[in-house]
């Protein structure tokens, strides 16, 4: 279901490929083959993650406020783990990210590729 605003359509979309870039640069700055490893040591890397995470969750809370009812599976979650990013850091496991790097991003990507698709 879209928006029925032409400016709720406009914010809706940009939150969509904000997601859509997000995980794209952190397909870049992970790349296959992953090796939990590289991420483990690597600072640098880490916040770069983080960061790109961050926004996921800002722009999935938007497009909550927009339409409730989006289907994103664990739209809830990816809020919560911005906020923990964002306001918890020192709370932050490695191993946390990674597994959000490897078993949900796929599928919050594919999810954003049929809505920004339908």
């Amino acid at each position: 279901m879209k928006p029925r605003f032409a400016f709720m359509n406009n914010k809706y979309y940009k939150f969509l490929y904000d997601i859509r870039e997000s995980i794209s640069n952190i397909e870049k700055y992970v790349p296959e083959p992953r090796v939990f490893e590289n991420y483990n040591s690597n600072n640098l890397l880490q916040h770069a993650v983080e960061r790109n995470l961050e926004i996921i969750g800002e722009a999935v809370k938007n497009l909550l406020e927009i339409q409730p009812d989006i289907k994103i599976s664990h739209a809830r979650k990816i809020v919560n783990t911005r906020n923990k990013i964002s306001h918890g850091y020192d709370e932050i496991e490695n191993a946390e990210i990674w597994n959000i790097i490897i078993n949900y991003l796929p599928l919050l990507k594919n999810e954003v590729e049929v809505l920004l698709n339908p």
